[in-house]
C-alpha cells in the first residue's frame, strides 16, 4: 500500500471510529438546553442555509459564506470522490466543480438531528444533486454532518456523503 494511500485509510479509520465514538455519546437530552424540537429547528435552519449558500456559490461572497459554516479541519468523507482533510481544500473542490453547474435538495421528511452532549449535534438525511439546467435530479445519496457550537457559533466539522445512487432509488 503507497504511504498516501496508508495516510488516507488510517485517517478514515480514525475519523470513523471517532464517529462512531460521537455516535455511541449521543444523549437523548437536548444540547444546551433545547429541547429535540428546539434543536431540530435550529440545525434545520443551519441546513438550509448552508445550502442556500452552497446553491449560489458561483457567487464568490455565497461561496465565502457557504465555507463559512466549516470549521477550518473539516473532513469530508465522500464514497465516490475521495477526503478532503480541510476547509480549503473541500471549497477548492466545490469551486471547482460544482458552483453554477449543481444544486443541492434535501428530500423532505429525512432529516434527523441526535444531540452530543456538550458539543454540538450529529444531522443525518438524504439529499439530491441536481444539474442547474434541470428541473429534476438525477443523483441521491445519504448523508451525516457533525456540528460544533462553540459560543453560540455552529461549525461542521466532519462530513460523510455516502451510498450515491441514481434518484429515488434506496441503497
Amino acid at each position: 500500500m503507497s504511504v498516501a494511500r496508508s495516510r488516507i485509510a488510517r485517517a478514515a479509520l480514525s475519523g470513523l471510529m471517532g464517529s462512531a465514538l460521537l455516535f455511541g455519546a449521543v444523549d437523548t437530552a437536548a444540547a444546551a438546553g433545547r429541547t429535540q424540537e428546539q434543536l431540530t429547528q435550529v440545525l434545520d435552519a443551519l441546513d438550509s442555509a448552508l445550502f442556500d449558500a452552497f446553491n449560489t456559490c458561483a457567487d464568490p461572497v455565497q461561496l465565502a459564506k457557504h465555507a463559512a459554516y466549516f470549521d477550518p479541519a473539516v473532513e469530508f468523507y465522500h464514497d465516490t470522490g475521495g477526503v478532503t482533510w480541510t476547509r480549503d481544500e473541500m471549497i477548492g473542490r466545490t469551486r471547482a466543480n460544482v458552483c453554477g453547474h449543481y444544486r443541492r435538495e434535501r428530500v423532505p421528511g429525512t432529516l434527523a438531528v441526535f444531540p452530543i452532549q456538550g458539543f454540538g449535534a450529529i444531522v443525518q438525511g438524504t439529499h439530491r444533486f441536481c444539474a442547474m439546467t434541470e428541473t429534476t435530479c438525477a443523483g441521491e445519496a445519504d448523508f451525516v454532518m457533525i456540528w460544533r457550537e462553540r459560543d453560540g457559533r455552529w461549525q461542521v466539522t466532519r462530513v460523510l456523503s455516502y451510498a450515491h445512487r441514481a434518484a429515488g432509488n434506496t441503497p
